[in-house]
């Protein structure tokens, strides 16, 4: 899927949001990497690892739904004001695959930016052998933040 047209509110959000990700420790924690960022538009990459996996041998399901979380949020972000935050108010995951593979690429874009509210979605895909294949989907609404001091941008 290709990055949207958005214009972002902050010049240097791509540097706003991979610095933001960094200080994110759950995805540290997750092995998950920033791999690309773009106006409403993030690549999270995220390999397979036997401590995150389920009693089948799958990939977590709640792995892969923090995964898509930070994607639709990053997304969102990437529009947003420097001074601006975002935090996730409400999302949808549905599990349309088994998560097996060698590695995870998340996608997560923008669907309609706003002023307070954004909505944004996310897929995940299990990349095995050159193969990738759709394992999850999310959609995210999610709530712009300023003004306080608790909440690092």
């Amino acid at each position: 899927m290709p990055p949207t047209e958005f214009q972002p509110a902050d010049p240097r959000f791509a540097e706003r949001v991979r610095a933001s990700f960094a200080r994110q420790t759950a995805m540290a924690t997750l092995g998950c990497t920033l791999a690309e960022v773009e106006p409403g538009h993030v690549v999270i990459d995220l390999p397979w690892a036997a401590h995150l996996t389920q009693q089948h041998g799958f990939l977590h399901g709640g792995v892969i739904g923090a995964a898509l979380d930070s994607a639709c949020g990053y997304s969102a972000s990437s529009l947003m004001a420097a001074d601006v935050g975002v935090l996730s108010i409400e999302y949808k995951v549905s599990f349309v695959a088994p998560a097996k593979g060698q590695r995870f690429r998340v996608v997560g874009r923008v669907v309609k930016p706003g002023r307070t509210i954004t909505f944004s979605e996310a897929h995940a895909y299990a990349l095995d052998d050159g193969r990738e294949k759709l394992v999850a989907t999310m959609t995210s609404t999610l709530m712009a933040i300023a003004g306080r001091d608790d909440v690092k941008h």
